[in-house]
């Protein structure tokens, strides 16, 4: 085996998704202290504490102890390279946390015992299984009171619809939890290592359910796992880390390493000779006395070298990548080397985009990477007129970012924000502030929904779809705007009135996602 091929084998590139409160912080550092990423856990929940979750580096996370960025957090485990993507928790989440779902080759998806599937974990399963990625389940503080887990898996089977695999099961829950039944090692993992053998009343419950689990006959299959039909569930507690090193060594045994990539070209395999990525997200200012700009690269195929020059597609010039650096939230290191699955920081001098092709030479444009619809509206009110410059510069970079959507009208100056979470309002008030020195107030506006309008290009689209879309444009003119590609897109108060028109103009296509 080459080398090439023995670094992709080892490296595990994933996310976890879950809804606000489930623990997902709390699970994140139990991972890397088991990596020896960090030595001590911190908290986002104490107010007064000087510690904070070393994924949430932004002030405005400290100050509101949530995250609303997704950081990279790499470290070593048996052996094997882990990338974890971790995604803004909060109910307010961000395009950013859409999008990091495109750079992952697997999502663990975190569940609350006593919430079961909540509305954020049901948007973001969406996003998986649109690209079919691979999910497995942690229904999580199994230490306190919670719902049956029959019930719980049957939601997420039902609500998902995705088939369950328990590969555990739970002794106990609350006060009672004792610990959980490994079905394949056929053996019980107890929450007190001096526990030898469950009481006889849970011994003849445990029994009882295994034998219904049986008899429901999912059995658990690795190609409908990686097909993304199949979700191995495990259950724990994140907070007390236990079935922390479970879920860890159940990604190294079942998830994927890095997966071929498709281009609008052809497939990209990740032992390919020839180097290439795909720019996910750019941040700007995580170093503010630095002012810096930081593009991410997921790598797709070859071997990234410090200093070797790549190929930008989108440009079509060369360019020498200095001084690559890899993650643990803000705290950073020179990369002499990187392989496929491996997230990759970049310096940005203010020309990488999201979506942006890396080679060595070839011309590929890596699909999927998108921008998805916004659901929150709002112009914006400058308390200094005379910074209009500085508020367009600092817009149109947090556009870049993949931050915020900004849209216009032909002949008209006004900008409109739109993010997908209305907390993004704040950070980008918090921002602008704070990296451009500008005092801004939010209007809020009516539309609750955005979508990219055009032209069917399906064969029976009779008569032809060009006349409706021009009629639709010129009829509902106060709701056509344009982003900054230029697109044509129409704001809507509510569904309702998107399934009206919708109904109106058969022929044409109303997308809640468009390419970059």
């Amino acid at each position: 085996m080459t080398e090439l091929k023995q670094q992709i084998a080892k490296r595990r590139t994933f996310a976890i998704i879950s809804h606000p409160d489930a623990g997902k912080t709390t699970l994140t550092e139990k991972l890397l202290l088991l990596g020896g990423a960090i030595n001590m856990a911190g908290t986002v929940k104490a107010k007064k504490s000087k510690l904070h979750a070393r994924s949430d580096w932004m002030e405005i996370e400290k100050k509101r102890g949530i995250s609303v960025t997704s950081s990279v957090l790499k470290f070593t485990y048996h052996n094997h390279e882990i990338n974890l993507l971790d995604t803004p928790g909060h109910q307010d989440f961000s395009e950013d946390t859409y999008r990091t779902l495109t750079a992952v080759d697997s999502v663990l998806m975190l569940i609350d015992a006593a919430s079961g599937v909540e509305e954020q974990t049901k948007k973001l399963f969406e996003v998986c299984r649109l690209h079919k990625t691979p999910t497995m389940a942690f229904i999580n503080k199994m230490d306190r009171d919670g719902r049956d887990p029959f019930d719980l898996i049957d939601e997420i089977t039902k609500t998902l619809d995705i088939t369950c695999c328990p590969l555990m099961w739970p002794t106990g829950s609350g006060r009672d939890f004792i610990g959980v039944y490994d079905r394949q090692a056929d053996e019980i993992i107890y929450t007190d290592p001096n526990t030898t053998h469950l009481p006889p009343n849970l011994q003849a419950k445990l029994d009882e359910e295994l034998e219904l689990l049986s008899g429901a006959g999912d059995h658990f299959s690795h190609s409908s796992y990686l097909n993304g039909q199949m979700a191995p569930v495990l259950f724990g507690s994140a907070m007390h880390g236990f079935g922390v090193p479970e879920v860890l060594k159940t990604i190294l045994t079942l998830a994927p390493p890095p997966q071929p990539r498709l281009t609008s070209q052809r497939i990209v395999a990740p032992d390919e000779s020839t180097f290439s990525a795909f720019i996910f997200k750019i941040q700007a200012n995580m170093d503010p006395s630095h002012r810096d700009r930081v593009a991410f690269m997921r790598i797709c195929s070859g071997v990234f070298e410090r200093n070797m020059k790549v190929h930008v597609v989108r440009l079509g010039r060369e360019l020498r990548l200095g001084r690559p650096t890899k993650f643990v939230a803000k705290d950073r290191s020179l990369v002499d080397k990187a392989y496929p699955g491996d997230i990759v920081g970049i310096h940005d001098p203010g020309i990488f985009t999201i979506g942006d092709t890396l080679s060595q030479g070839e011309e590929l444009h890596f699909d999927g990477i998108g921008v998805f619809a916004p659901e929150h509206f709002a112009t914006v009110d400058l308390k200094d007129p005379l910074k209009s410059k500085q508020l367009t510069k600092g817009l149109n970079q947090l556009s870049e970012e993949g931050a915020v959507q900004i849209f216009h009208q032909p002949h008209s100056r006004q900008i409109i924000v739109g993010v997908v979470g209305i907390l993004q309002f704040d950070v980008v008030k918090f921002r602008l502030q704070a990296e451009y020195g500008l005092q801004i107030t939010w209007q809020q506006l009516a539309y609750s929904a955005a979508r990219w309008i055009s032209s069917s290009t399906a064969p029976s689209a009779t008569p032809p779809a060009a006349p409706q879309l021009d009629e639709f444009i010129a009829q509902q003119t106060q709701h056509i705007y344009y982003d900054r590609h230029h697109r044509a897109v129409v704001l809507a108060e509510n569904l309702w009135q998107l399934d009206l028109w919708h109904n109106r103009y058969p022929h044409l296509v109303f997308a809640q996602n468009a390419g970059i």
